[in-house]
């Protein structure tokens, strides 16, 4: 029987070699998500509702009170999901189309696990004035915007930029997302293993997004120490090569004052933390303390393969779902900004990302073992329960409008 074939281009009616049945290119075909109507439209009386001449009222309120804005209107409801395509999954500068089926997915995880609506957002250049210019034209449509996908070190400057020019939550995913799930597991593992953050010194390999926000959340938390590698080495005063923001991770980090190479930072480490890719020397993993633990959460290949870093480690974790303690920044965020939303803050904080860590770490609960020190992106509870903490986090901080 002959293979089913599918046409991975669109309809228009161009020829185009056929190919396989790939269910990946069936799932995709005519994008992963639409727009649905919350009000029926079916006849005249709901039309002069829905729109003119009734639509006309709630334009004229909200025209006198601009706050009202939040409760007529989807506002308070939605995150703008923004990207250059820069810096996409493991696939680099693909460029703002080649993004959109990242971005589509990641609205869809809104909403499937957060239950926000959201709204992809490509953009055509990679200035970074220009990107901050556009998403603050845009917010007003907007309870919040989620940065994603966009290059370091530009991503650092256009978080900052935007927060200082908005008043809605500004968060990015590849940096902070990243950093709230790494802390959840990371408090798990040290309490499995009798210890505290304090206890422990961890080595990053990765200066970008998710490496810089990293290490300086997890000494904002309370880790002993930490110090980031790139692919140079040790990032360390000593170094003159180095980036505004390396420059400022050297002055945060190190308290051992280490130089050198990664596999020399390791010598003794308690915790590997992998956001670059590439590999570490089995060498170098066997040369950690006792009962280490191993983050190696590289997409698809992890710098140290599971079944190496099991030789060793206490606990392993991954950035794959076919692994056990995946660590997903699904857990993240969709429940903060559903909880960021729900107050209507103005920003999140280090304390409600704090929050955030803690109650995914606390999901896990009885549950707690080696292969279980962060719960799966299928429970249930973890949105929820992320939500509410962020909610209550943001009034503590006064950062909540309700």
């Amino acid at each position: 029987m002959a293979a089913e074939i599918v046409n991975p281009r669109n309809d228009s009616g161009t020829d185009a070699p056929e190919e396989p049945f790939d269910p990946v290119f069936a799932l995709h075909r005519g994008g992963k998500m639409a727009v649905q109507a919350t009000v029926p439209v079916r006849n005249k009386d709901d039309l002069s509702l829905a729109y003119t001449p009734g639509v006309a009222k709630v334009c004229t309120a909200i025209a006198e009170q601009p706050e009202l804005v939040n409760d007529y209107t989807w506002k308070s409801q939605v995150v703008a999901v923004v990207t250059d395509g820069t810096a996409v999954l493991g696939l680099g500068d693909i460029g703002p189309e080649a993004s959109l089926p990242v971005m589509e997915g990641k609205a869809i995880l809104f909403k499937q696990f957060g239950g926000v609506d959201a709204v992809p957002i490509a953009l055509a250049t990679t200035d970074t004035d220009e990107i901050v210019e556009t998403v603050v034209r845009l917010a007003p449509s907007f309870g919040g915007v989620n940065l994603e996908d966009i290059s370091a070190p530009r991503c650092f400057e256009i978080e900052r930029k935007l927060q200082e020019r908005l008043d809605i939550p500004v968060f990015h995913d590849d940096q902070h997302g990243t950093a709230i799930v790494t802390l959840a597991a990371l408090r798990n593992a040290a309490k499995l293993t009798g210890r505290t953050l304090g206890d422990l010194r961890g080595v990053i390999s990765g200066a970008g997004a998710a490496g810089v926000a990293i290490a300086k959340f997890l000494l904002e938390a309370g880790l002993g120490d930490v110090c980031v590698a790139d692919r140079k080495g040790i990032v360390s005063r000593d170094r003159e090569d180095l980036t505004d923001v390396k420059r400022e991770i050297a002055e945060l980090t190190n308290k051992a004052g280490l130089t050198g190479s990664l596999e020399s930072a390791l010598a003794g480490a308690d915790v590997f933390i992998g956001v670059s890719g590439g590999t570490v020397p089995e060498a170098a993993v066997a040369a950690m303390a006792p009962n280490a633990f191993v983050f190696a959460m590289a997409n698809p290949n992890p710098e140290v393969h599971p079944d190496v870093a099991h030789k060793y480690a206490a606990v392993v974790a991954t950035g794959r779902s076919d692994y056990p303690n995946q660590i997903n920044n699904v857990l993240a965020f969709p429940g903060i900004f559903a909880g960021a939303l729900q107050v209507r803050a103005s920003r999140i904080t280090e304390g409600m990302k704090i929050a955030a860590a803690n109650a995914i770490a606390d999901v896990v609960g009885d549950q707690l073992a080696a292969d279980c020190v962060i719960p799966s992106p299928f429970d249930e509870r973890v949105a929820p329960a992320v939500a509410a903490a962020v909610a209550a986090a943001a009034r503590a901080e006064g950062v909540a409008r309700r």
